[in-house]
């Protein structure tokens, strides 16, 4: 699963890497969690950046822990379920990430967070799709799923997901109109181990009000109890 993600980069950087036009101002983001709203490039405009909500609107959610099947949804099944299949046809996206966040149990209580990469900090994005719908008061709001696999052997650490991970050989495929089902299909695969690093981070990253730098920062390895070890 993914449930807290990074994007760690300037406008030009995301504009640059994505050949995208984003209009709109954008901040580093180090912790982004779901409710909020965060640049995507949907199959529909592709040249430009979009900003829909993760899972739900902060209106929906009202404060209160956001379901897995509104912020993931599982690449076996994104194409056939009727509640995702016409996305997967005509409401594609890709979700620009340079990381994020699982959580290693250690020992009976504790888990200690770890954030997943690519080597020299390369910018990637997720699979996702895309839904738009009307509130009660007549507002048109866009909300995304990031479709998730099976994870490999790195991420089965923290859980049996991870986030589908592209790069741009498979973002073209995901956002050209005339691709086959069988050839987006076979996109929504594990993201190869040997090609991904894995860290432990602070403690802070749970808290989704910071957001800072410092979050995707490497610290010490941490004992069962939380506390910094010279072994790990």
């Amino acid at each position: 699963m993914c449930e807290r993600y990074s994007l760690g980069k300037t406008k030009q950087e995301l504009e640059s890497r994505f050949e995208a036009e984003m209009l709109e101002d954008f901040q580093t983001r180090y912790n982004i969690a779901p409710t909020q709203l965060v640049p995507i490039i949907t199959l529909n405009s592709p040249k430009g950046f979009s900003h829909f909500y993760w899972g739900v609107t902060p209106e929906f959610s009202k404060n209160k822990p956001v379901a897995l099947k509104f912020i993931n949804t599982k690449a076996e099944t994104v194409h056939l379920k009727a509640s995702s299949k016409n996305a997967f046809k005509r409401r594609r996206c890709i979700i620009p990430a340079d990381g994020y966040f699982g959580w290693k149990k250690v020992g009976k209580k504790t888990k200690i967070p770890h954030r997943f990469t690519l080597p020299d900090s390369e910018i990637f994005s997720f699979a996702g799709i895309w839904e738009e719908y009307e509130n009660d008061k007549g507002d048109i709001n866009h909300t995304f799923q990031i479709i998730t696999a099976e994870a490999n052997e790195m991420n089965k650490d923290v859980s049996d997901r991870m986030p589908v991970i592209f790069r741009r050989e498979q973002e073209k495929i995901w956002l050209d109109k005339f691709s086959q089902e069988e050839q987006l299909t076979a996109l929504l695969q594990p993201f190869p181990t040997e090609e991904m690093i894995s860290y432990p981070v602070s403690p802070m990253v749970n808290q989704i009000s910071v957001d800072a730098e410092f979050l995707i920062k490497r610290t010490g390895p941490m004992d069962q109890f939380g506390n910094y070890t010279l072994f790990g």
